[in-house]
């Protein structure tokens, strides 16, 4: 969305609100983009990065199944001998 600076005077507040929930919006200054506005990221601290780490692999425990053995998973490609068939 674009809007002209002295439109968005007015609207602010609205187009604040629009900007935090994704939403692209440029002001511009005599029809030239002059300003984005974005909402603004909290820094990636070590602990918020490990509980969300640990969070996926909880996740993901929960979807492991019990499948057959990586080591023998080609043994139907050779005989009693070790030759392959």
């Amino acid at each position: 969305m674009q809007i002209s600076v002295s439109d968005a005077k007015g609207q602010l507040t609205e187009l604040v609100r629009r900007a935090e929930s994704g939403d692209e919006i440029i002001l511009t200054r005599h029809g030239q983009a002059a300003v984005r506005l974005v909402p603004v990221r909290s820094p990636v601290t070590r602990e918020s990065r490990r509980r969300l780490l640990e969070t996926l692999r909880a996740a993901a425990a929960g979807k492991v199944t019990a499948g057959p053995d990586a080591a023998r998973s080609q043994d139907f490609l050779y005989g009693e001998e070790g030759l392959p068939e």
